[in-house]
């Protein structure tokens, strides 16, 4: 655990970083030995380690469990029965996940006590970004977080997202010291009105926007969409100094009406101009042209969204701090302004116990012994370039749980390893005995997306699912294009589509390419283009399900029936791969 320090003292913060990662391995023996001894009396370990509370015994029989193994406790806290079943402590809320990767938000358990802890680990790296940026202190943020709709289990215990519960606490003073848009917008229950007015409050002060920010590169990407259908609006809301009638929340108009206190063509007209040019690349700049940097995460199945966000940023730098997730508080980016292929994170080992189950590089199987159980090492015995699954064990109540998330060790910062995040550890396409994971996929994607650049046309997003409906089945990648001027048009040539089929058909791996060419039990790879504002109704389908706009990630494969439809409701045309991919009998011997 972190000790207490005054978390506005820049100087504390970043000594307290060096020493909690100078000294990784004893600060793990100790965040191990008091979990255990909190927790030891718990229904979940009292029934595991008879009182035996030593990291070998813990080592040796706590199992190594996934979300599915705690979801009979986490359903039972739900339903009323005491938090004493996993923690020694009361849970202050439940915290629901994206929801984008099984489908279905997770519960995660969350103390008041750890829930200060993160916020005092976001106060940790927060001075970073200042060390690094000249005139970043000179102005405040944009950021678009949004808090999202709000449950109560049977039993009256709260379930939201992370970005709500920080909301919901954050001190005002503070926050008005810091952000652009009043903190009455971000809670705002209507996310369409907040974004709205988020927008509004950062042009009508554009020379003050320093930063902006926003969970997700898909999500600044999500902005510029809407600022890119709405700036008429704005420009007449700023030229009138009147608010769209359809802005009713009372809260929006009233924090609006103290900044949109009289007319202003002048703004209006600098804005229209920019807007209405035949090509939005570097927008954000020139909107905001103080602009010292876009603070979101680009790594893992964001790093798909970076060609199109540079495109827009004009040169401002893109910073990916922190990575997190709804169950642990991981790591931070020591170098703020390393380019977005290069993001490493660096553990801190005061957050959680964590430990690294071995993945094979590149999820090669061949040759392995199939009844041979992968290691399990601690931090600090982390190899360099090797692949890992992270396990985490919480204060909150996980114990050796399985996150999902593959990592890729790139270095260490003092004794804490760095890592490069590679994608989820779930097989995301499959059609025969072929295997293809997020990183496969994603890597796929990117070449195959090239060659929609001489036609000034991006990839906006996409998804896939496998087709077992043909015989034999294939791949199907649903792609939502976008202009990179005004008037390219945005109906695909058929024969540079099929060669984006092409294209990433021949950057799957040799497993794939042999069933494609040899064995013929993997049909040719399909493309389905959808409609503008696809991706959007799938969004708007997750976060009626329980999601939330802030924390929302595309789901890279889609295999519920709902969300399917809408995708394939959507359809505007499709294109097969007319060619057969590579294969050679060597690529095969050299993954063995």
């Amino acid at each position: 655990m972190l000790p207490k320090l005054d978390p506005t003292n820049p100087k504390a913060c970043l000594s307290l970083l060096e020493d909690v990662t100078t000294n990784a391995m004893q600060v793990q023996d100790s965040v191990l030995e008091a979990i255990l001894s909190r927790n030891a009396q718990t229904e979940y370990l009292k029934g595991l380690l008879n009182g035996q509370l030593d990291k070998q015994s813990f080592k040796k029989n706590v199992p190594v469990v996934t979300y599915e193994d705690y979801r009979p406790y986490i359903d039972r806290i739900a339903n009323g029965e005491p938090y004493d079943l996993i923690c020694d402590r009361p849970f202050m809320v439940l915290l629901a996940s994206s929801g984008t990767s099984s489908g279905v938000p997770k519960l995660i358990p969350l103390t008041a006590e750890e829930f200060e802890q993160r916020l005092l680990f976001s106060y940790l790296y927060a001075p970073l970004p200042y060390k690094h940026i000249e005139g970043l202190r000179e102005g405040k943020t944009l950021m678009f977080y949004f808090a999202a709709r709000e449950t109560e289990t049977a039993s009256s215990l709260m379930v939201r997202t992370m970005v709500t519960c920080v909301l919901r606490t954050v001190n005002q003073s503070h926050w008005d010291r810091m952000q652009i848009s009043p903190l009455a917008i971000s809670t705002c229950e209507d996310n369409t009105q907040g974004m709205y007015c988020h927008l509004l409050c950062g042009l009508l002060q554009r020379e003050d926007v320093a930063r902006l920010a926003a969970p997700f590169a898909s999500s600044v990407l999500r902005v510029i969409k809407y600022l890119e259908n709405h700036w008429n609006e704005l420009c007449s809301n700023i030229k009138t100094g009147q608010l769209s009638d359809w802005i009713t929340d009372a809260q929006c108009v009233s924090v609006i009406s103290k900044l949109l206190t009289a007319p202003n063509p002048e703004l209006a007209s600098l804005i229209e101009q920019e807007c209405k040019k035949t090509s939005w690349e570097g927008i954000v700049k020139r909107l905001w042209p103080n602009a010292k940097c876009i603070d979101t995460i680009v790594t893992g199945s964001m790093a798909q969204y970076v060609p199109a966000l540079e495109f827009y940023a004009g040169g401002v730098p893109l910073l990916s701090m922190f990575y997190g997730s709804s169950e642990c508080y991981i790591g931070f980016n020591a170098n703020p302004l390393s380019k977005p292929c290069d993001v490493s994170y660096t553990v801190n080992p005061s957050m959680a116990y964590f430990e690294f189950l071995e993945v094979e590089k590149d999820h090669q199987e061949a040759g392995n012994d199939p009844t041979k159980k992968p290691a399990v090492v601690d931090l600090v015995d982390v190899k360099i370039g090797n692949d890992y699954e992270l396990v985490v064990t919480t204060f909150c109540g996980l114990y050796r749980y399985r996150l999902g998330d593959v990592l890729r060790v790139t270095g260490f910062y003092n004794k804490s390893p760095q890592f490069r995040f590679v994608g989820r550890q779930k097989v995301i396409l499959s059609i025969d005995a072929d295997k293809t994971y997020e990183e496969d996929l994603l890597k796929a994607v990117a070449n195959g997306k090239l060659l929609l650049e001489p036609h000034n046309l991006m990839l906006v997003d996409f998804t896939s699912r496998p087709d077992y409906s043909s015989v034999p089945g294939h791949y199907v990648l649903y792609w939502e294009l976008g202009r990179k001027v005004k008037d390219a048009k945005l109906e695909p040539d058929p024969d540079v589509m099929e060669e984006c089929c092409f294209a990433v058909e021949e950057s799957l791996d040799s497993v794939y390419r042999r069933f494609r060419k040899n064995d013929k039990s993997v049909g040719p790879l399909e493309i389905k283009v959808v409609r503008p504002g696809a991706f959007d109704e799938l969004m708007n389908f997750f976060v009626d399900r329980g999601s939330s706009v802030s924390q929302y990630k595309t789901p890279r494969s889609v295999t519920n029936e709902e969300a399917l439809k809408i995708l394939d409701a959507a359809v505007v045309s499709n294109f097969f791969s007319q060619k057969i991919p590579s294969w050679e009998l060597k690529e095969l011997h050299s993954t063995i």
